[in-house]
């Protein structure tokens, strides 16, 4: 059999490993498959390759030019994945688990790539959150604004997800504009290798915005300072040395960890024998143990459940483990494979005896059970075992010691807050999820548990069909978690990102922040010698310039038409007496919706041109009423500017409603699809 020699891929080069590189052996058969490692690796010219090279081009792209890249990645990978699915078979990963890892990250890239072109600018510079006004005439204003980082960040994966623990940090760090530094776990880095391997095949990536290190990192921790990141995965022994290394606490170095997590799944009182919640219930703990031979950091390491029905719990438990098919993870029969190499079955073995010190083993034998298609002492493979404790307030072990494979601990409790008060004795964990119909039930457990754990999964007959379960990380929201998880915060969508950024506030007058951010600011210059905007194309439209209309009178007339037209009889419109009582309203008054009517008619150009549709409004306030015998115009300005495809881009408008005493009455922002040319009338 052919041994691999895994490659480091660093200053735009693939390096071998040398004499001190570590064996890998295979999960299934315990052969020897491959070497990685090399001590000849220049970290210094790593960092400076990076540095000089690698953040440069990507620095020079706009977000949507990020995005635009790790879609095209995202979907290149998704032509190779058979590949991908092939290498992980050693792993001791099956099918099923393959595609959590192989699609999932895809599948993540594809998500981060998407919002980085729906809610992040064409730019390179990210607004975030509103203007704060900072002077009475407002002259004088503030804004939050995020830009990339400057430095490398290092990105430390575990051995359980090859692919998607790569992806999952790499796609927003690649959308922010910063160049990384991969570090796979050993155990599985030929996985990786190959992924890195098929990206840069694709010539997608600028050059320096990856490096891999496939075996020993080295001293680079020692060179990183305050604009770098590092991001790890993996135990909270590794994370504290890392994170101690004197460097990173010299320089202030970010340091986001995921790390143990001993997460719980609350069987709700409702949810008794019998009902959805119940076997949903049962479904998902199972599914937990077994997937991934329970090397999941989200999986369910302890089991809560009502003292009534522990024994009904322990019983249904019982037989969905004892149909589970382990074996050979390349055979489709094949349900759970094994665990990554022999060193974790021998540490997945010493923290089950630990925990059955505080606990009875109800199911699984590690010296007794069937393996199909494979020798069970040659390869990784452990059952499933389930434990139960009947007495969890006594127990500290089985809430302080997380065994990372297939074992579980079943415990009854009291009430509601019972089983609130186990779940937070993990003392923080990624996950805790609870199967209930009862939506006080819900409340509760969110109140008395949010603070501990970083995500909360809850799911019922209502949801279950559609649910991605409770091991599942989605790129739209936060993994991480306090406490024991690390207390660091990976993907949330644009989140995300923005650990690979730097927020500042920006102060300064409404002209300079038009230009900073490329939006316009209430306030700054308005340009209004132009023909109407309504004729100009996308590229010919101008941030800030703006047109203004000649005034309306509101007519009594107007007010009840409107009303009786759209059935809005609302009495602060159509009765004077019940209007005056209101604080709000001087009498009756005007629509805010006949205000934005009018507003429209004021400042449309109705011919055909590159205004293709109006697709929303944001950020509606009416500020003050409207009588009749008022009068009201409005400005429109270009407020911000998106490509959205090859043939038309996203304008931003503001829009202001002033009375004939030039106060607002009314304020919000248009969006409306424009072309890049005029319509050629000949179709």
């Amino acid at each position: 059999m052919n041994i691999q020699d895994v490659h480091s891929y660093v200053c735009g080069q693939w390096i071998g490993s040398d004499s001190t590189a570590r064996e890998i052996h295979s999960a299934v058969t315990g052969e020897l498959i491959a070497r990685a490692g090399a001590s000849h690796l220049d970290v210094g010219a790593m960092l400076e390759y990076a540095q000089t090279k690698g953040g440069p081009a990507l620095r020079k792209m706009s977000f949507h030019d990020r995005a635009r890249m790790l879609k095209a990645l995202a979907l290149h990978l998704g032509q190779h994945k058979q590949a991908l699915y092939d290498a992980s078979f050693a792993t001791g990963a099956t099918q099923r688990d393959h595609m959590i890892d192989v699609d999932g990250g895809i599948g993540t890239v594809l998500v981060i790539a998407s919002k980085g072109r729906r809610e992040m600018p064409n730019d390179t510079i990210y607004l975030d959150g509103p203007v704060e006004r900072l002077s009475r005439q407002g002259t004088f204003l503030g804004q939050h604004v995020c830009t990339s980082l400057t430095g490398v960040a290092v990105h430390i994966n575990a051995f359980n997800f090859p692919v998607w623990g790569m992806l999952e940090k790499l796609a927003p760090t690649l959308l922010a504009g910063m160049p990384a530094i991969v570090k796979p776990a050993t155990a599985t880095c030929y996985v990786t290798e190959l992924c890195v391997r098929i990206m840069l095949d694709s010539g997608l990536l600028s050059e320096g915005a990856v490096q891999l290190v496939s075996g020993n990192l080295g001293p680079i921790l020692d060179h990183l300072g305050g604009q770098d990141v590092v991001s790890f995965t993996g135990s909270a022994a590794t994370a504290r040395k890392l994170r101690s290394a004197p460097c990173i606490l010299d320089n202030a170095t970010r340091f986001v960890a995921e790390q143990d997590s001993l997460n719980a799944s609350v069987l709700g009182p409702d949810a008794v024998p019998g009902t959805p919640e119940f076997d949903l219930f049962i479904k998902e703990v199972q599914r937990e143990m077994t997937a991934k031979a329970g090397q999941k950091c989200t999986a369910i390491r302890r089991i809560m459940v009502p003292e009534a029905h522990i024994d009904a719990v322990s019983d249904a438990l019982r037989d969905r483990l004892s149909s589970v098919v382990i074996g050979n993870p390349a055979d489709e029969k094949t349900q759970m494979g094994a665990l990554v190499s022999q060193a974790q079955r021998r540490d997945v073995l010493e923290k089950a005896a630990l925990i059955g010190q505080e606990a009875e083993r109800i199911f699984g034998d590690p010296d007794d059970f069937t393996v199909h298609g494979a020798d069970a002492d040659k390869g990784a493979f452990v059952p499933p075992m389930l434990f139960r404790c009947n007495t969890p307030d006594a127990a500290q072990t089985l809430h302080a010691v997380e065994a990372f494979g297939p074992v579980s601990t079943v415990m009854p409790y009291r009430d509601l807050d019972h089983a609130i008060e186990l779940a937070n004795k993990g003392e923080g964990s990624l996950v805790a999820s609870v199967i209930t119909h009862d939506p006080e039930v819900a409340r509760q457990f969110v109140i008395g548990a949010g603070a501990f754990h970083g995500r909360l999964y809850l799911n019922n007959r209502d949801s279950m069909k559609e649910s991605t379960g409770h091991g599942s990380p989605l790129p739209h929201m936060v993994h991480g978690g306090p406490g024991r998880a690390g207390g660091g915060e990976e993907l949330g969508g644009i989140r995300g990102v923005m650990h690979y950024m730097q927020r500042t506030a920006v102060q300064g007058s409404p002209d300079l922040l038009t230009r900073i951010g490329k939006k316009w600011v209430p306030g700054a210059t308005e340009a209004r010698d132009r023909a109407h905007p309504f004729t100009r194309t996308f590229h010919e439209l101008e941030v800030g310039e703006t047109l203004v209309t000649d005034p309306r009178e509101i007519s009594l007339d107007d007010i009840e038409t409107f009303a009786h037209f759209t059935g809005d009889t609302f009495y602060a419109h159509i009765d004077e007496a019940a209007a005056s009582r209101n604080p709000f309203f001087p009498g009756r008054v005007a629509h805010g919706y006949l205000l934005l009517s009018f507003a429209a008619g004021l400042f449309v150009q109705p011919d055909e041109g590159p205004v293709l549709a109006n697709t929303g409004l944001d950020n509606l306030r009416f500020l003050k009423p409207v009588q009749a015998g008022d009068s009201i115009r409005v400005h429109l300005t270009v407020m911000q500017k998106t490509p959205r495809n090859q043939d038309y881009g996203e304008v931003r408008w503001h829009v202001s409603i002033r009375n004939q005493e030039d106060d607002l009455t009314a304020e919000y922002e248009l969006l409306t699809m424009n072309a890049y040319a005029q319509p050629d009338p000949a179709g």
